[in-house]
């Protein structure tokens, strides 16, 4: 009854009731909103309603029903990067050891995008002086980096064995923390550029143990059984790569990953501290008009590589040359390229029979990635994913991006 449902209040100057019977029957699915300072019951009747002090009266407005407001979705409705990882355990998709490893890196990526941002002042800028294995200069975030991935892939309790870019071997995870997954990065990829602020980031990859693995460890009489082992591990084609993925950090923090079922990207909201879901199944363009190439180089490329970059400087009939952007991070050059389409290429040169980037630790994820986006990564001759590594520190040329642009590169290259 209408009497009923109008219960008084003094809290609110406005009331809302839902019912069958109404002043002028509207349906179920009405509100019907009155001032309690304009209208009351008369005394001694449950369905009229007097003004006592003038208004507009009573007033309907129709309600969603349930099914419509599923078809809604709350402008407060996010999907972090957390809430994800844990709708792919439940559809089975990855396991509860999985999703712990990936939170893990997520955490580290947190903690390294604070530390690039706060370099300046925290006094994180410049050389350590030390030389890693490459006979490269470590950038002191270079090593602060690898100390926070390393310590948040151990304390995970979910990996057996940790391979990164700026370490000698492999490490094998004490027993009490053992897990089952291997677990390979660069903590700090583009660290040449952190001095000029300039956008960095983390890439990961991650596999399932592998003992049938074999690797070119000769008689190295200083590795001991448990190094070896390791060695052996690790050394997998990116063929068995299970996850891979990055963070950028730059005007925003940007962690990219795919699990083998598309690339989704999540941005880091520092309101919440929380990454969170901003892009679903990435497709890269089937082609670009924009290239990626350290030019500086140029005098040091074979005369196949030199023809085709000339070419794309040729405007042609559509009068429009290809644009060259180079960062100098691969992560920041790989991103846009995944998004805008184009080609990323870091080739061998005279000074560089391999060219620079790792094998394990750059091109083998960057390349499953850009495959689960529907692009393409090669040697310039073969798919990147089918090459078996060696060795650990392996480089190998880098051609990555639009399908049809890594194509056109490769029959310059035949």
């Amino acid at each position: 009854m209408v009497a009923q449902a109008a219960a008084i209040t003094t809290s609110s100057s406005h009331l809302l009731f839902s019912t069958s019977r109404s002043l002028s029957h509207p349906s179920p699915s009405q509100l019907c909103v009155f001032d309690s300072r304009t209208l009351v019951p008369y005394p001694n009747s449950t369905n009229t309603f007097k003004k006592k002090r003038g208004g507009d009266g009573l007033k309907c407005m129709a309600v969603s029903t349930a099914s419509d407001a599923k078809t809604k979705k709350s402008t407060f409705e996010i999907q972090t990067l957390t809430g994800w990882l844990l709708k792919q355990e439940q559809a089975g998709v990855i396991d509860a050891e999985l999703t712990i490893v990936i939170s893990s890196i997520s955490m580290a990526c947190k903690q390294i995008a604070s530390l690039v941002q706060r370099a300046s002042i925290s006094n994180l800028t410049g050389v350590q002086g030390a030389v890693n294995i490459q006979g490269e200069d470590q950038k002191k975030l270079d090593v602060v980096s690898n100390e926070v991935f390393s310590s948040c892939l151990r304390s995970s309790g979910r990996t057996g064995i940790i391979a990164s870019e700026e370490e000698d071997v492999p490490v094998a995870v004490e027993e009490s923390y053992s897990g089952n997954y291997i677990v390979v990065f660069d903590p700090l990829d583009g660290s040449s550029n952190i001095d000029a602020a300039v956008s960095t980031g983390s890439i990961f990859g991650i596999y399932s143990p592998n003992d049938e693995c074999l690797a070119d460890i000769g008689d190295d009489s200083t590795l001991d059984q448990t190094e070896q082992r390791c060695i052996v591990n690790v050394c997998q084609p990116g063929n068995n790569l299970l996850v891979a993925g990055y963070c950028m950090y730059s005007s925003s923090v940007i962690f990219v990953l795919t699990i083998g079922k598309g690339v989704f990207s999540f941005s880091l909201d520092p309101m919440y501290g929380e990454f969170v879901l901003t892009q679903e199944n990435i497709q890269i363009p089937k082609a670009g008009k924009i290239y990626s190439f350290n030019e500086g180089n140029y005098q040091l490329w074979d005369d196949k590589l030199k023809k085709y970059i000339d070419d794309l400087k040729d405007p042609g009939p559509s009068g429009k040359p290809y644009s060259a952007r180079y960062i100098g991070s691969l992560v920041g050059d790989f991103h846009r390229t995944l998004l805008y389409g184009g080609i990323y290429g870091y080739p061998r040169d005279k000074k560089s029979k391999n060219g620079k980037l790792r094998l394990l630790y750059e091109c083998a994820p960057m390349s499953f990635i850009v495959e689960q986006a529907g692009g393409k990564g090669s040697d310039g001759h073969q798919r990147v994913l089918d090459i078996t590594p060696s060795e650990i520190h392996q480089r190998v040329p880098l051609y990555i991006g639009s399908v049809e642009e890594v194509e056109k590169l490769e029959k310059y290259l035949a």
